[in-house]
């Protein structure tokens, strides 16, 4: 059987460039060489990209860029498909038979590396174009899923700073405490969880730093589920998990070094809750049009109520994430997981 060259796209202009780092990295090792040959294009926070040529520990110590690295993009153009390095003695040409961007949040989670791709006519392991930029959009994602019959959080949303008294009006119809977000980010940054009107207007323009919108949502009493999904027509999903924590919020730091909270996976639930968790995250991934893989973040109520919080189209890959956990607990090794991504990517 011929090897099939996958580009694995990891750095990016993003807070979230170090998870990135630590994805990629599990992605790289894991991989079965036999089957795959791996073009690393490594993205600066500066967003200079280039083919990496050194091992995986480069990329997991982010030294990467202390080794062996040479200019490269992925070319838009067809005929190319794939990757051209401009080195001392000129271009040269790699084609790939897909992409997998291992980015999270803007510049690589939110449809930009997809539209690339897309665009050059390259599979990418993951959602495309359209479905990225949904999920990392929490205002139209809700929208979207409520008219597909899930239960979504009470919200309001800002264009732009508003004036206190409005503010204060609007968030009074949702009702205290609220969580203040930025529209589109990832990794929990630019969230405040404010218990009274006092610390309002500094959540929201906290927010404002890393969106031009921000959405103010009710709090969701209960605890954080989740489902990993795989699939196009037919789909495959791992055990639900819960997330228990003992703050306000699961922060970045808590979601990357788990200093206090717990993911107990899989969730504990009965069997029925389970089976309705995982019918929401289906229909949650079929609404927002999602392919080849997602991570349907849920809450479930005190009163046994599902309710929609947000898809993550490119789930963590670290040793602890959710998504390989969760996939973990229906029979799939982390090779055997990317086996089935690169899978999924070449249905028709």
């Amino acid at each position: 059987m011929d090897k099939k060259t996958i580009a694995v796209i990891f750095g990016g202009c993003s807070p979230e460039y170090p998870v990135s780092l630590e994805s990629s990295h599990s992605v790289v090792v894991s991989f079965d060489r036999e089957k795959y040959e791996l073009i690393l294009l490594g993205i600066t926070k500066g967003g200079e990209w280039f083919r990496y040529y050194g091992g995986p520990e480069g990329i997991e110590n982010d030294i990467w860029r202390e080794g062996k690295c040479v200019p490269a993009v992925i070319s838009p153009d067809r005929e190319v498909h794939g990757v051209v390095e401009f080195g001392p003695d000129g271009p040269v040409t790699t084609r790939i038979d897909a992409a997998f961007p291992v980015m999270h949040g803007k510049n690589g989670e939110d449809g930009t590396i997809q539209g690339l791709c897309e665009m050059a006519g390259i599979p990418i392991i993951g959602c495309g174009a359209l479905c990225s930029a949904l999920c990392m959009d929490k205002d139209r994602a809700h929208k979207l899923v409520s008219l597909a019959g899930v239960e979504v959080p009470r919200a309001v949303v800002f264009t732009s700073m508003p004036d206190e008294a409005e503010l204060r009006a609007k968030v009074e119809e949702i009702g205290y405490p609220v969580f203040v977000k930025p529209v589109r980010a990832g990794s929990s940054f630019g969230i405040t969880k404010v218990s009274g009107s006092a610390a309002l207007m500094e959540a929201v323009r906290f927010a404002f730093r890393y969106d031009r919108e921000v959405i103010i949502e009710e709090t969701i009493v209960g605890n954080e589920v989740g489902c990993a999904v795989m699939g196009n027509e037919e789909l495959t999903i791992g055990r639900a998990d819960e997330i228990e924590i003992f703050g306000d919020i699961f922060d970045y730091e808590e979601k990357y070094t788990l200093k206090t909270a717990k993911i107990h996976m899989p969730a504990r639930v009965d069997e029925a809750t389970e089976a309705r968790i995982k019918a929401a995250a289906e229909k949650i991934y079929r609404a927002l049009g999602c392919r080849v893989m997602a991570r349907v973040d849920m809450f479930l109520t005190k009163d046994g109520r599902v309710v929609f919080n947000e898809v993550n189209t490119i789930p963590g890959f670290t040793p602890h994430s959710r998504f390989p956990n969760m996939m973990k607990g229906i029979g799939l090794d982390f090779t055997q997981l990317l086996d089935c991504l690169v899978g999924y990517t070449f249905e028709q």
